[in-house]
């Protein structure tokens, strides 16, 4: 009995201490991860920016002549990029004079990057100035605006894995032989759509040139230039000249109808030239976003997404069945919405 005592301090005395370690532990994976990931964001960002993203696009070996001409800089401020890249685990090189190979998970580490990146610098404005837009939205909105590009190539990350798949496979399966892109940005969605497709032919719409520019150099790379007619214009100029909509089997638009939409009277108008120019059976399919869904997984990112629009875009988002019922006010006859990867997002599928 005289001994007990002790041996209950003592292992009372301890488990704190294997509690601090465990959360200690806990606390550093977390660093990991977090130090990780703002490693290859940025490494990805300075790749993106080199003209590297082609080649790690392929999946397959390249030279560091290939990385040098891509760059544009000389083989020997090109090597030390690439050897971090290496050295990050992004890229493999079996000798000190071989090619360089993507790593296996080189896709996913960039869709994960992009959450970073559309978060923290396609968004600069609305960070660095938050007071400002809060205080004056509109006149801060003139004044500091996103850069187009950042935007575009953000999103082309985060849609890799959080809503290409389901938008793909949509659209796939009906074997469109015209497909229309609302707010294609780079293009990216619709030049995927065209590999899988030989035989259609795709118009890629943006309103800007930056992204539209980016969208002709990513179909001449991914040689269906020919298939691929890119118009800088906004997708509002729809209503007075519904001209790229003719012949439409499928449009698509992904992230821009939630702009559109703060002007219900244009919105309308958009969505019946859409209706109207799409040929019988064809459909409207629109990816976007729903605000503030309170699962679990979306929160967060929900919560940021929905926060930035509403405050700094001034773009208050639709909720899931404000969608639908716009789309069925439109004349479509039956309107569906399927959660995607993102958090937030919705797939909303209109026939006509």
């Amino acid at each position: 009995m005289g001994v007990e005592p002790e041996k209950q301090g003592s292992i009372t005395e301890q488990s704190p201490n294997r509690r601090d370690v465990g959360e200690q532990v806990i606390r550093s994976d977390v660093s990991e991860i977090a130090a990780d990931l703002a490693a290859n964001a940025t490494l990805l960002e300075i790749a993106e920016n080199l003209g590297l993203s082609p080649l790690l696009d392929r999946g397959t070996p390249f030279t560091l002549a290939e990385a040098t001409t891509a760059a544009g800089v000389p083989e020997a401020r090109t090597l030390p990029f690439l050897r971090a890249m290496v050295a990050a685990g992004l890229l493999e090189r079996d000798a000190e004079t071989g090619p360089f190979t993507p790593c296996a998970e080189l896709a996913d580490r960039r869709y994960e990057a992009g959450y970073l990146s559309w978060s923290l610098n396609a968004n600069r404005p609305y960070i660095d100035h938050a007071e400002r837009f809060l205080r004056e939205p509109e006149a801060a909105g003139r004044q500091h605006q996103r850069d187009g590009r950042r935007v575009a190539v953000s999103s082309r990350w985060i849609g890799s894995r959080g809503f290409y798949p389901g938008v793909l496979s949509e659209i796939v399966d009906r074997k469109p032989r015209r497909i229309v892109d609302l707010g294609a940005g780079a293009g990216a969605l619709l030049i995927r759509l065209l590999t899988k497709l030989p035989t259609s032919t795709g118009v890629a719409l943006d309103l800007s040139s930056g992204a539209c520019e980016e969208a002709e150099r990513a179909g001449r790379r991914a040689q269906v230039g020919d298939r691929l007619t890119v118009v800088n214009r906004s997708v509002e100029s729809l209503v007075d000249d519904p001209g790229p909509l003719d012949g439409a089997d499928v449009v698509h638009a992904g992230f821009v109808m939630h702009d559109v939409a703060q002007t219900p009277e244009v919105f309308a108008g958009v969505l019946r030239a859409c209706r109207e120019h799409l040929t019988d059976g064809g459909c409207l399919v629109v990816t976007d976003a729903v605000p503030y869904v309170d699962t679990p997984a979306e929160r967060a990112f929900s919560a940021l997404f929905s926060y930035l629009h509403e405050s700094s875009m001034g773009v208050r988002l639709p909720a899931e069945e404000q969608w639908c019922e716009l789309f069925r006010q439109a004349g479509f006859s039956d309107v569906t919405s399927t959660p995607l990867g993102m958090p937030g997002s919705r797939l909303f599928v209109a026939t006509r």
